[in-house]
């Protein structure tokens, strides 16, 4: 049996070259001889406020990028999270067996409540995300960094309920690029890139145009340094070296090799060339995919049944295991 990989991103904001390096890059590589499940995760979404209209564009605009990106739907099932009734229930049954503190350590919570204000549902949602992982007997899960803890939180929560009644989840594995992890903000390089972020500066979006895409890394802070220099450097140039690395595919120390001795003005030139060079392929395909509706919503159908049906599979054993429902 192949093994189960799951992941998803909020249909918020505008995608990012973050979230294509950190993400859709890998997921692009893991789909190939894997039951790949990748998840527009909405209900994640609505933790912050949210105009409805703009919501509705954007679950249609990620499934075209994802498929841009290249997520193949011969190879993937991409669905919306809201479509499966399962992730809410199994979200409820874990509530029950997760204590405050351990949702009181989540550091996303105290960033996001500082900016957004407190509601439950911001407090709560690392207990759904366990629940979307761990209803398709995922094997590996493909996170950033700053995820590690919320999936963390969900192989706690199956060895809680697997010891208290019986084995019913598999406890997922993560999955982290380790050069390419983390981008930065090109303004603020100790922040990460941010599909929020006030200054549009800081971040290049995978629909921005050539023009936008070549002034944000000219602008790109770095230091008061004029060439690179394999004594590394600041965090602005290490972290324009590590999305250089990934559009070229490779490791950081090979693009220090074979960048030493260039000036800030060149590099950022090279830099702008392999951005623009795969952006403009990923929009160029996003824009012929976006114009079928009739396509992408044959996708999301497609992947809304698929996952119905085998997170069923997940539910039944856990309602059986907890003496839910009633016996035919």
């Amino acid at each position: 049996m192949d093994k189960v990989i799951f992941s998803g991103v909020q249909p918020s904001g505008n995608l990012h070259i973050g979230n294509y390096v950190g993400a859709l890059k890998q997921w692009v590589t893991m789909q190939e001889g894997r039951d790949a499940i990748f998840c527009i995760v909405d209900l994640h979404t609505i933790t912050v406020p949210q105009d409805p209209k703009v919501l509705r564009e954007k679950i249609l605009e990620m499934t075209a990028l994802y498929i841009a990106c290249g997520i193949d739907p011969e190879k993937a099932h991409i669905f919306v999270q809201s479509e499966n009734p399962n992730h809410t229930q199994l979200g409820w049954i874990l509530n029950t067996i997760t204590s405050f503190g351990q949702l009181e350590r989540m550091t996303q919570f105290k960033e996001k409540s500082q900016k957004y204000g407190e509601n439950v549902g911001l407090f709560d949602y690392p207990v759904l995300m366990a629940a979307d992982i761990l209803l398709y007997q995922t094997d590996e899960v493909p996170v950033g960094e700053d995820q590690k803890q919320h999936l963390e939180l969900a192989r706690d929560l199956a060895k809680k309920f697997n010891k208290q009644f019986g084995e019913v989840f598999k406890l997922p594995i993560p999955v982290i690029g380790k050069e390419a992890a983390r981008v930065m903000s090109l303004q603020a390089p100790t922040s990460k890139m941010s599909k929020s972020d006030v200054n549009q500066l800081g971040t290049v979006y995978l629909l921005d145009s050539e023009d936008q895409i070549r002034e944000k890394i000219k602008k790109a802070v770095t230091d008061s340094q004029t060439h690179i220099s394999k004594d590394r450097g600041s965090e602005g140039l290490s972290n324009l070296l590590t999305i250089y690395s990934a559009f070229k595919n490779q490791t950081l120390t090979d693009s220090y090799n074979q960048l030493e001795g260039k000036s800030y003005g060149e590099f950022k030139t090279l830099l702008a060339d392999l951005v623009v060079l795969d952006l403009s392929q990923i929009k160029k395909k996003y824009e012929e995919i976006r114009g079928n509706e009739e396509y992408l919503n044959q996708i999301l159908d497609g992947g809304r049944d698929f996952a119905i049906e085998k997170s069923n599979e997940t539910m039944q054993k856990v309602l059986d295991a907890l003496g839910l429902g009633r016996t035919a």
